[in-house]
């Protein structure tokens, strides 16, 4: 098959608001040993590329400045040592950058085939959001069945992820979202109780649901105060994982009653991990979720596409916190 040399992107141009993400001509680029080239049907939009359009997350050293973490379509070359995929094939993957392109590198072990029944469009709001959930939720604060489990901002990608696999594993699921409309459309998603945080104390309603006994296990985005309310709505031994702190990145533990109830806290970022350990998170995912999918167990939630070429709006109804689900941008045709 023969590629282009260059390629349209949209960039960075400067640190800053939606503004500064621009249009850009950039040579197509070329497979290291272990990764394959995909030319690019869609692109997740995820809040790690508005914080980092900002200045404020920079991509680990040799990964390209692009934003875009997860992309879907079609792999049209192999780097040296790829077996167990071909070109030719359609997979969304999860990328340490470079999404916002029309070709775009992945590490091999990174791609994932699109799930039974769903687009190569819709299948670009899959990877960032299930691979962090799975991580987060299931490997590190291992989430049980029949706990008590809350997500907040239930209504964001990661939310509506959340809350399909916590149900479909079990789970009692509780969640927090900023509207009527939002708290419904958890509900439709699967979740037991969806608390609209403007409108009630999410804490003390929590404390009714649950007999004073609190939950078992909390993915949090929002970390600053949010924190100490966090820990005092846990069960005991309960876990407290950390993703996020859109309200600031400081907090004051009350540690006594933390240590008597022996409760645990993670946190951890998905970018900055090993390639190896995103394959592992992938070869689970690949067992034990993708059948959920068939299944008709959990989907992706698609907000909204964009054209790449409007990755600004994109940005504006993400950071505007009006969105449901995942929005994405098409680039190329499924």
């Amino acid at each position: 098959m023969s590629l282009p040399e260059n390629m349209t992107v949209v960039e960075i141009s400067e640190f800053g608001g939606p503004e500064v993400l621009k249009s850009a001509t950039r040579p197509v680029p070329k497979p290291a040993t272990g990764q394959v080239l995909i030319r690019v049907t869609a692109a997740g939009v995820n809040r790690p590329d508005a914080i980092q359009r900002a200045g404020n997350y920079p991509p680990p050293d040799g990964q390209s400045d692009l934003p875009g973490l997860e992309v879907s379509g079609k792999i049209v070359t192999l780097g040296d040592g790829v077996t167990g995929i071909s070109v030719g094939d359609t997979v969304c993957a999860l990328t340490p950058g470079g999404g916002y392109a029309e070709y775009c590198i992945a590490p091999a072990s990174h791609c994932l085939p699109i799930p039974d029944g769903f687009t190569i469009t819709e299948a670009a709001g899959i990877p960032e959001t299930i691979f962090t959930v799975w991580h987060n939720v299931f490997q590190r604060a291992y989430l049980r069945k029949g706990e008590r489990f809350l997500v907040h901002g239930g209504s964001s990608g990661i939310g509506t992820t959340a809350i399909q696999l916590a149900k479909a594993f079990g789970a009692e699921v509780f969640t927090t979202a900023g509207s009527r409309e939002k708290c419904n459309a958890c509900e439709a998603l699967g979740a037991d109780h969806a608390i609209n945080y403007k409108e009630d104390d999410w804490f003390e309603v929590i404390r009714e649901k649950t007999e004073k006994q609190g939950v078992d296990v909390i993915l949090d985005m929002v970390g600053g105060s949010y924190i100490q309310k966090n820990i005092d709505s846990l069960n005991w031994d309960g876990r407290l994982s950390i993703i996020a702190f859109l309200a600031g990145a400081k907090a004051e533990l009350m540690l006594a009653r933390f240590m008597v109830k022996r409760q645990m806290i993670t946190a951890s970022t998905l970018r900055a991990q090993s390639d190896k350990s995103k394959a592992a998170i992938a070869e689970e995912l690949l067992e034990k979720v993708w059948p959920l999918f068939s299944d008709g167990k959990i989907k992706p939630v698609i907000d909204s596409v964009f054209p790449l070429s409007d990755a600004a709006s994109a940005h504006e109804r993400m950071e505007a916190s009006s969105h449901i689900g995942k929005i994405i941008l098409q680039i190329g045709s499924d």
